[in-house]
């Protein structure tokens, strides 16, 4: 996906995740790449890109929103990257037969149940040592609240 030329003419505005799924889709069959587009590989390729992105950050220490000290080319190195890693998390979501978007949406919802705004409000602190008394479990995707769980709160996995 590097060296990809911006499209001339198209902006941000009104783009979502299905017009990428298909335009990753149409550009990797114009390359017969979909023989290479197993979940593994795009996976691989993900984690990859990832790491790219982190190389960006290492070193600096904490940066502050808006990159008001980054030079415009740190700042054009640093969209490309996040695009990589965009766009391969949507062409593995497509692969794997998962709409992104659905399931960014229900794990907002089950994250708000999670961490409930009332106890989790200011804090970067886990549920489990904000509120000992009280956890959040999940069981066939549905949440339960259960007293005295000296475990913490869990939903198996973030």
């Amino acid at each position: 996906m590097k060296g990809q030329a911006e499209n001339e003419g198209e902006g941000s505005e009104g783009v979502n995740l299905e017009e990428l799924k298909n335009k990753m889709a149409e550009f990797a069959e114009e390359r017969d790449w979909d023989q290479f587009h197993t979940p593994r590989n795009l996976l691989l390729a993900l984690v990859g890109e990832v790491g790219e992105l982190s190389e960006i950050f290492q070193w600096k220490g904490e940066v502050p929103r808006g990159l008001p000290d980054w030079e415009e080319k740190e700042k054009q190195h640093l969209g490309e990257e996040l695009s990589d890693v965009l766009l391969y998390l949507v062409r593995l979501s497509d692969i794997c037969g998962i709409d992104l978007g659905k399931a960014a949406l229900r794990k907002l919802e089950l994250n708000s149940i999670k961490y409930p705004a009332s106890l989790c409000k200011g804090s970067s602190k886990k549920l489990a040592l904000l509120n000992k008394s009280t956890t959040t479990t999940s069981t066939n995707n549905n949440f339960y609240i259960s007293s005295d769980n000296e475990n913490g709160a869990t939903d198996g996995g973030e």
